[in-house]
């Protein structure tokens, strides 16, 4: 269907580089990286996570939209974050949650069928899929 690509350029080691990601499309500007951006504190500069969480997030939207729009209820709005967790697995940085929060405004169904819709959204998608290690949670909340 699609590929895409990304480069990162770093200089120094890993305590103390740092990096800049360029998106392939040039929709993803020059995005600078640390160690500490991802381990401590944002101070402007983004990670991989936060990439990955904004991924997840527009992936789900994506695929939300049309499991609902499927089941003959288009959603005029819908709202999703993504947060990312980086955690400690046996000594090692590893990736274990992406909790998925979604609002939407969906004409014609209640409160679970729009949890039944974005819980299937949230395994379908093909970020959840390519996160598969990842404990993936959803919310969801109908306005």
């Amino acid at each position: 269907m699609a590929e895409r690509n990304a480069t990162t350029q770093w200089d120094g080691d890993l305590a103390h580089g740092n990096g800049h990601i360029r998106g392939g499309s040039g929709a993803i500007g020059d995005l600078p990286v640390t160690w500490a951006s991802r381990t401590e504190r944002s101070d402007g500069k983004t990670s991989p996570e936060e990439l990955i969480a904004a991924a997840h997030a527009s992936c789900f939207s994506m695929a939300l939209s049309h499991t609902l729009t499927q089941g003959g209820n288009p959603p005029e709005h819908l709202e999703v974050s993504a947060n990312v967790t980086l955690d400690q697995r046996e000594g090692n940085p590893t990736v274990t949650t992406s909790e998925l929060t979604v609002t939407g405004r969906v004409p014609g169904i209640d409160q679970a069928a729009f949890a039944q819709a974005a819980n299937d959204a949230g395994q379908n998608c093909p970020v959840s899929r390519a996160l598969a290690g990842v404990e993936i949670s959803v919310n969801a909340t109908l306005q």
